[in-house]
């Protein structure tokens, strides 16, 4: 994911409030410290169906507070239905994502993989997939760098259905303890989100997937992602 000096334009694509940072919080946070414009794209904004959420004032100041402590230049925030997304037409998803596209001038472009568990992932990843084709019919728009699929830690590892491709990251975006760090302390932010060791969503096992994920590639703390589309550079 190098493309030289230019300051680049990300968007981060995800069903609900939290799966931003449990995905890619430390490379948004590594990103922004670099100069470049990281968006996040939350199609479910509110999360009614989700156990111990918060009042949403409280979920709204959650994601504020938790993205701009990562250097996140804006947020768009969708109504659609949680965990039901299967019941949205595919369309009305694709354009929503496309606007967001569209509106952060994006380039590179994060999302959900397809084979995860939730299946709130899953549509969004299929609508995402759509979406980011926009440029072809667009020739005004800046064409899409580079897709990358993320891994959500409680989601992703439980690809039970082994017809569907698993998660394979063939990306590793060396992060260091810092940013991995600020990912955790994001996380914190978000009310009712963090359990206690040994959940996937607890600080050791964030903390140790990064570790693990680095020691995969040589590096010191890493996220992994899937690049399933780039354009030359």
């Amino acid at each position: 994911m190098n493309f030289g000096e230019k300051k680049m334009n990300y968007l981060v694509v995800v069903a609900h409030p939290d799966d931003e940072v449990l995905g890619t919080g430390a490379t948004m946070y590594k990103l922004a410290q670099e100069g470049h414009v990281v968006n996040v794209c939350i199609l479910s904004g509110e999360v009614n169906a989700r156990n111990r959420r918060p009042a949403v004032e409280d979920l709204h100041e959650d994601v504020d507070n938790s993205l701009n402590l990562l250097g996140v230049n804006r947020v768009i925030k969708g109504e659609f239905p949680n965990i039901k997304f299967n019941t949205v037409p595919h369309l009305k998803l694709v354009q929503f994502i496309e606007k967001a596209i569209i509106d952060t001038n994006s380039e590179v472009v994060f999302t959900h993989h397809p084979a995860d568990l939730n299946n709130d992932h899953l549509h969004t990843s299929l609508a995402c997939q759509a979406a980011v084709r926009i440029f072809q019919r667009r020739p005004e728009l800046t064409p899409l760098k580079e897709l990358f699929f993320m891994e959500i830690p409680s989601a992703t590892e439980w690809a039970l259905n082994r017809s569907m491709n698993q998660f394979n990251p063939n990306t590793f975006i060396e992060v260091g303890e810092k940013a991995i760090d600020k990912k955790i302390e994001a996380l914190s932010m978000y009310r009712g989100v963090m359990r206690p060791f040994p959940h996937p969503r607890s600080n050791e096992a964030i903390k140790g997937l990064a570790a693990y994920r680095g020691g995969q590639a040589g590096m010191l703390y890493a996220e992994s992602f899937e690049s399933v589309f780039r354009r030359g550079f």
